[in-house]
C-alpha cells in the first residue's frame, strides 16, 4: 500500500485520510495550525445541493452525490467517532421582496422539484408568517424547500479526524514549504522539520493551495473568498426553518444561537472580522427578520473559502507529476463537498474508478 501525505487539515484533507483508512492505507496529515482551524471549522454547515456555483450545471451531479454521502455518514460516523455532529433535517425558506425576485425563485423551483428527494412550494405572505411570524411583512412571498439538512461543521470534521485516526491516520503539525521529486514522481513533502517521505501526496490547503504552483511549476489558481458570520442571542421564537434572501441566511443552530451571514469579500488572506461586515450582515438580517433588531451579538467569525477562476472544484492529478493530487475549490460549500472530494481522491490514489464524473474539475484546465 502507498504511503500518502496530505497537506491540509480541513474537511477535504481529513476526509481523504478517512477514506484511505477505510481501504487500509495509513495517511499522514500535515496541518500548520489545527484541525478545522480555518473555513472548515467556521462554516455555517448547511447542506444545500440545489443551488450555488455551477448548479444547475457541471456541479449538479457531484452536489447531489455529496448530499447522499452526508446522509450515509450521518448513520455511521457518530458511532465510528463517538462524536455527535448534530446532523438534522431542516426546512429552508427563500424570500422574495419584489416580483423579479419572486420570478427567479419560481423558475429555480421548477428544476428543484424534479430532483429526487426534494420538493418546493410557493408561499404567499400569510404562509410566510405561519412558518415564522417574525418574517418581514415586506416580503411578497417565498419558496419553501423540503428535504434539506445541516450539521455542526467543526464537530463534523473532528468526527472524521477521530475516525481516521482509529483507522491508522496520523495528524502532524508543520508548515509545508515544498515537495521532493524523483524524475516526475513525488517522493516527499518538505516541512520546516524535514522531509516526510511518501508515494503519493495530496494538496488540500484550501485557499493556500495556490502556493503549490511555485513547487510544481503548474498553475493552480486558487484564491481566498472571505466570509463572515454572526452568532446572536435572539428573541424567540427560534428560527427553526432556515430563512434566506439573496446570498444571506439566518437560522437557530444547536447551540441555541441565531447564526446569520454571510459576506463574499475579496480581501486577500485577511481573516480578521470587521465592523463593516457586521453592519452588512445585520442589515440583511433585519430585512428578513425585523424583530432581530434587539438581538445581541455573541460572536463574529471570519474565514477564507477556496475558489477557482471558473467557480468549479479542482480535483485530480496535478498535470505532469505522478502521485501528486489536488483537492480544493469548494467555495462556500466546502463542508458539503468535502467528504465526496476526499473519497474521490482516495479512489484516484488507489487506482479505483471514481463514483462521479470529475472530468470538469481536472486541475489541468488551468495550465
Amino acid at each position: 500500500m502507498p504511503d500518502v501525505v496530505i497537506v491540509g487539515g480541513g474537511v477535504a484533507g481529513i476526509a481523504t485520510a478517512y477514506y484511505l483508512g477505510k481501504a487500509g492505507v495509513k495517511a499522514t496529515v500535515i496541518e500548520k495550525d489545527a484541525i478545522a482551524a480555518h473555513a472548515s471549522g467556521f462554516a455555517y454547515g448547511g447542506l444545500g445541493p440545489l443551488s450555488g456555483a455551477g448548479i444547475p450545471g457541471p456541479m449538479a451531479e457531484i452536489a447531489q452525490a455529496s448530499f447522499r454521502l452526508h446522509t450515509a455518514l450521518s448513520q455511521s460516523l457518530p458511532e465510528e467517532s463517538g462524536i455527535d455532529f448534530e446532523f438534522r433535517s431542516r426546512l429552508s425558506l427563500s424570500l422574495a421582496f419584489d416580483d423579479v425576485e419572486a420570478s427567479g425563485l419560481k423558475a429555480a423551483a421548477d428544476w428543484q422539484n424534479r430532483q429526487d428527494g426534494f420538493s418546493t412550494e410557493w408561499l404567499e405572505p400569510n404562509g410566510l408568517h405561519e412558518i415564522n411570524p417574525m418574517i418581514s411583512s415586506e416580503a411578497v412571498g417565498g419558496c419553501l424547500l423540503h428535504g434539506m439538512t445541516d450539521l455542526e461543521p467543526y464537530k463534523f470534521v473532528l468526527a472524521l479526524a477521530q475516525a481516521a485516526e482509529k483507522l491508522g491516520a496520523e495528524v502532524r503539525h508543520g508548515v509545508v514549504t515544498g515537495l521532493e521529486w524523483s524524475g516526475s514522481r513525488v517522493t516527499g513533502v518538505v516541512t520546516g522539520g524535514g522531509v516526510v517521505p511518501c508515494d503519493a501526496a495530496v494538496l488540500a490547503q484550501g485557499p493556500w493551495t495556490g502556493a503549490a504552483s511555485e513547487w510544481t511549476g503548474t498553475s493552480l489558481p486558487v484564491h481566498p473568498l472571505k466570509g463572515q458570520i454572526l452568532r446572536l442571542n435572539a428573541p424567540p421564537p427560534a428560527v427553526d426553518c432556515s430563512v434566506s434572501w439573496s446570498h444571506n441566511y439566518a437560522a437557530t443552530k444547536g447551540d441555541g444561537l441565531l447564526w446569520t451571514g454571510t459576506t463574499e469579500e475579496h480581501a486577500g488572506f485577511d481573516e480578521e472580522p470587521t465592523s463593516d461586515a457586521r453592519d452588512v450582515i445585520m442589515s440583511s438580517l433585519l430585512k428578513m427578520l425585523p424583530a432581530m433588531e434587539d438581538a445581541e451579538l455573541v460572536r463574529q467569525t471570519a474565514c477564507l473559502r477556496p475558489v477557482t477562476p471558473d467557480g468549479l472544484l479542482a480535483i485530480g492529478q496535478v498535470p505532469g507529476w505522478e502521485g501528486l493530487y489536488v483537492s480544493t475549490g469548494a467555495g462556500r460549500k466546502g463542508i458539503m463537498y468535502g467528504p465526496l472530494m476526499g473519497r474521490t481522491v482516495a479512489d484516484l490514489i488507489l487506482g479505483r474508478e471514481t463514483s462521479v464524473d470529475i472530468s470538469a474539475f481536472d486541475p489541468g484546465r488551468f495550465a
